[in-house]
């Protein structure tokens, strides 16, 4: 979106920003309004399409809500809403959910959505384990269509976060009769489609408008992703209007941003829970002193402050959007001495661990915690990796000391619970307290377990939660309707307009 406007301009080859006076000539074509094509600057880039296989959460970002729909979705608060369904009704034992579909709903591919693609996509997720998030769908007994508007799940057991999880990746619902390569392409009832070429990997995603969309139509004719993962670059990008939305940006350098008036930068809430991993199966952390040590050891502030204060202290495994949260920041606190103490009682005089970072992300906070480590006598070497090779090794075959991610789903408690994930962290108490939990048809119930069950697993330190991301997202003046809270996980564009 190229508007008239005031603007900060780099020169080339100089370090210093200057700022000019005046307006820029008008656009020579209409780019504003239903014609509008908004750039929108991401970080981490997908390594590929397959809603349905691969993990992370860049295809969440782009496609979910966007391309492709479920039954319902989730809002960036938090809340859940129907979608494809117009409406829905949960049975008063928590048993029964029964959804009446909208009408009109077609797939990019032309065809019409009919009950029996809903009832094939959930049965997929259902019945394959090797399907993304197949387990949050495990209290599914059956998925049926007494009638080609209705669509009934019946439950074996309640299940509280059912909604929720039908919002997500394994709700998603594709068409039975499709052939395309979910791996390269996408076939989905969303407001854009994602057309053939419309992905150059390495550089950028286009989504184009739904014009057939059965709801209401997209505001925007176009959303062209582009892929900066260096932030400066991105900073760039959007001074010089090559971006229309910056997502991500760093706190350190967002004084530059505050000096355009024709930018906005924003801050949302987030779910990004940036996550120090110990691996259970290195002998060293296989000891519980060790680990608490290394908690004791480091200042949570510091960090923070070292990524221009975009962030908030966490201190166990549930952010403070998710149901269950309690502020556990104080069963560890930053205490060097007692760190250092616990390691001679471990035995461990002159200990060196590995840290595997994807390297995308700043370098300031593995040089923070390097330096804080050395202060307890632990000495860190720091592995920066390509995120798909992080995928393999941390995330795949678990080869790793410890490892540094941020782990922005919502309500993903449940890794705790499975002791095949790569934390390899494994509490029977923690795993029937859980279970309790998402069979509790009581709200307060449910949190009353998912808090008893995290503050365990804060008290095992199997991690350590060093923050909570804040998102800050920089949006030119006359876009509107943008999301600035939970950018990482999910970034809904049917309310994105460009003032005319």
């Amino acid at each position: 979106m190229r508007t008239p406007r005031s603007r900060l301009l780099f020169a080339a080859g100089l370090a210093t920003v200057l700022a000019l006076s005046g307006c820029a000539a008008p656009s020579t074509s209409d780019n504003t309004g239903t014609n509008a094509s908004v750039n929108v600057g991401l970080i981490l880039e997908p390594t590929d399409l397959n809603i349905r296989k691969t993990s992370g959460v860049a295809l969440d970002q782009v496609l979910l809500d966007n391309v492709y729909e479920g039954l319902v979705r989730r809002e960036a608060d938090g809340s859940v809403v129907d979608s494809l369904a117009k409406s829905h009704e949960i049975s008063a034992d928590g048993l029964t959910y029964t959804f009446t579909l909208n009408d009109g709903v077609k797939f990019h591919s032309g065809a019409e959505l009919k009950a029996s693609d809903v009832v094939w996509s959930l049965n997929q997720v259902v019945t394959d384990a090797s399907i993304k998030d197949h387990a949050t769908l495990a209290a599914i007994r059956s998925v049926s269509s007494p009638d080609p508007k209705t669509v009934v799940i019946e439950l074996a057991n309640p299940d509280s976060n059912l909604l929720w999880n039908l919002g997500g990746r394994a709700g998603q619902i594709l068409e039975e009769k499709a052939t395309n390569d979910l791996a390269t392409s996408a076939n989905g009832t969303g407001p854009f489609e994602l057309k053939a070429g419309a992905w150059k990997q390495g550089d950028s995603l286009k989504l184009e408008r739904n014009d057939n969309y059965y709801g209401t139509k997209a505001k925007v004719r176009e959303v062209v992703f582009s892929y900066i993962p260096d932030p400066t670059a991105a900073i760039n990008a959007t001074l010089t209007g090559d971006l229309d939305v910056q997502t991500g940006v760093d706190a350190s350098l967002s004084p530059q941003l505050e000096r355009d008036k024709d930018v906005t930068l924003t801050k949302g809430r987030t779910t990004d829970k940036y996550t120090l991993v110990f691996n259970p199966k290195v002998p060293a952390l296989a000891d519980p002193k060790v680990r608490e040590a290394l908690r004791l050891g480091i200042d949570h502030k510091a960090i923070i402050d070292s990524i221009g204060g975009a962030g908030v202290p966490q201190g166990g495994p549930i952010p403070a959007l998710d149901p269950g949260y309690q502020d556990l920041t104080g069963l560890v606190p930053f205490d060097p001495e007692k760190a250092k103490a616990l390691l001679a009682e471990a035995g461990q005089s002159d200990l060196t661990l590995t840290l595997t970072v994807a390297n995308h992300y700043p370098t300031v906070i593995s040089n923070v915690l390097t330096s804080q480590f050395k202060n307890i006598g632990v000495t860190l070497k720091v592995n920066r990796v390509e995120f798909p090779t992080w995928l393999n090794d941390v995330y795949t075959n678990h080869d790793f000391d410890l490892s540094l991610v941020n782990h922005a789903e919502s309500r993903d408690f449940a890794n705790w619970t499975d002791p095949t994930y790569y934390f390899g962290y494994n509490n029977p108490h923690v795993q029937e307290l859980y279970k309790e939990s998402v069979a509790a048809t009581d709200p307060k119930v449910a949190d009353a377990k998912l808090a008893e069950a995290a503050k365990i697993v804060a008290q095992d330190n199997p991690a350590d939660w060093l923050f909570t991301g804040t998102a800050l997202t920089a949006i030119r003046k006359g876009v509107t309707g943008f999301p600035t809270d939970s950018t990482t996980s999910r970034l809904y564009l049917g309310n994105l307009a460009v003032s005319e």
